[in-house]
């Protein structure tokens, strides 16, 4: 079934899309704005989704946010962790062409979460293993991310000094240095880093973005750096499975 066919079905996910994307609730008249739709046809939609539970209203402030029903589906989202099971086989299928173990991560404020891993045979340990937080602007794959991101959202989360946690000494210490590091990777398209999370591993990173453009994810590909690699194979491939992941997501 089309949009066109079922258009108030298709109403009710931009309303809500749109007030996800909100940082407060906003009022009928802006969500009819811009959603283009009629003001009575908003008035009715909203009302339907208020009596499910998707949209709360705040009558003083005569806004509208988002309700406890439309928190049940993002929490059932993180049950069902759909991201990783897509990810799982191409992920492994990458390890598998490269020989070189990789990663899923996600940003998680100005750190990056790492929530699967794909270990090569043979491979050392690493320290990104699933569960463990580091310093975004440190990592590849947060570099990877970061890079997708406006510079007012940047300057939101490095807006101060204390937020540049290094390893090792390592990795940009302003916001300033951020920025230079982050042109290169919008340039080459993919980011690196060498040593600055582990001395004598390095790794190369790409990020996956939804339909707006937003990175919900990075893929890692981790490696000795004292070892022979051929890391433009490993720039192609980690490349091709980030097109696959991103196609599944419906992203771009």
């Amino acid at each position: 079934m089309s949009s066109r066919q079922a258009p108030a079905a298709t109403r009710a996910l931009r309303v809500l899309r749109y007030l996800a994307s909100r940082p407060e609730p906003s009022t009928l008249d802006a969500i009819a704005r811009s959603l283009a739709i009629p003001r009575s046809s908003a008035y009715h939609l909203i009302n339907a989704m208020i009596d499910e539970g998707f949209v709360a209203p705040l009558r003083d402030e005569h806004r509208f946010g988002l309700g406890v029903a439309a928190f049940e589906v993002g929490s059932g989202y993180t049950r069902q962790a759909p991201l990783q099971r897509l990810a799982r086989r191409p992920l492994a299928d990458l390890v598998d062409a490269v020989g070189e173990s990789a990663h899923l991560v996600v940003l998680h404020g100005r750190d990056v979460l790492y929530v699967l891993e794909e270990r090569a045979a043979g491979r050392p340990p690493l320290v990104s293993e699933v569960g463990v937080r580091l310093p975004s602007q440190v990592t590849a794959s947060g570099r990877a991310m970061l890079a997708r991101l406006s510079h007012p959202q940047l300057r939101a989360l490095f807006g101060d000094q204390d937020a540049f946690v290094s390893r090792f000494d390592s990795g940009p210490t302003t916001l300033s240095q951020l920025n230079s590091l982050l042109v290169g990777v919008r340039r080459r398209g993919h980011a690196t880093e060498d040593g600055e999370v582990t001395p004598g591993l390095a790794s190369i990173a790409f990020a996956l973005t939804d339909h707006a453009g937003y990175p919900v994810a990075a893929v890692a590909v981790t490696f000795s750096a004292a070892d022979p690699v051929d890391r433009g194979d490993i720039v192609r491939r980690t490349a091709r499975t980030v097109v696959t992941l991103t196609r599944r997501l419906g992203g771009r």
